[in-house]
């Protein structure tokens, strides 16, 4: 079964950031900034995912806690990017 947009970006923030610490696992809703989970450096790396790994590019405008700052903002925001379409509808 193909991993959902919130699991893929959970899974990525817990290897990149938590270093597989799963006990620290952000909720969809819970601020990754406020919990300290990335800091600005690592804003530029959820960036650098969502382009490279998800293919949808990210204007600097756009790199804003609105979008990026849990994993439901940041899922909506993909999912706004490809147009509306969840990925397994893009499938």
């Amino acid at each position: 079964m193909m991993a959902t947009l919130n699991e893929e970006i959970r899974a990525f923030i817990v290897e990149s950031f938590l270093f597989g610490d799963t006990s620290r696992t952000p909720g969809d809703d819970d601020s990754l900034i406020e919990n300290d989970v990335v800091d600005s450096t690592g804003i530029l790396e959820l960036v650098a995912f969502v382009e490279d790994n998800l293919g949808i590019p990210v204007a600097d405008a756009e790199i804003l806690p609105a979008n990026f700052d849990s994993i439901a903002k940041l899922a909506a925001f993909v999912t706004s990017k490809r147009g509306g379409l969840q990925q397994d509808d893009a499938a």
